[in-house]
């Protein structure tokens, strides 16, 4: 069973920004504790060179999941080809007023109206 199967009857309990929060804030601890060498290792993909640079796989992490850079070993080891973290401003901000993520379960997609946030 994969990751998501496992958890997403737990975080579909919450509000999307909720989910969000307690996936962060569990990969840190999973980081600290290293409960993260329990996880499978990602599959061998072919790596994707682009632009004079090498990413082992061509699936990345945009900006945005982890606007603070707090768990960039725990994104690693899921396996992401790159991760981009931030949206990073010159002082800290709190983005826009709650509620700004919303599931659009008939899609299978989520509307992010978080704003920089950080």
């Amino acid at each position: 069973m994969d990751i998501y199967a496992l958890t997403k009857p737990l975080l579909f309990q919450f509000d999307a920004e909720a989910a969000h929060d307690f996936t962060l804030k569990t990969l840190k601890l999973a980081e600290k504790t290293g409960a993260l060498s329990l996880y499978p290792a990602p599959p061998v993909c072919v790596p994707r060179h682009v632009m004079g640079i090498t990413f082992p796989n061509p699936v990345g992490l945009a900006a945005g999941l982890d606007k603070n850079a707090a768990v960039i070993d725990g994104m690693a080891a899921l396996g992401f080809g790159f991760i981009e973290v931030g949206t990073v401003t010159p002082r800290p901000q709190p983005g826009n007023p709650k509620p700004r993520l919303f599931r659009v379960r008939e899609a299978q997609g989520i509307v992010n109206r978080f704003g920089f946030n950080n």
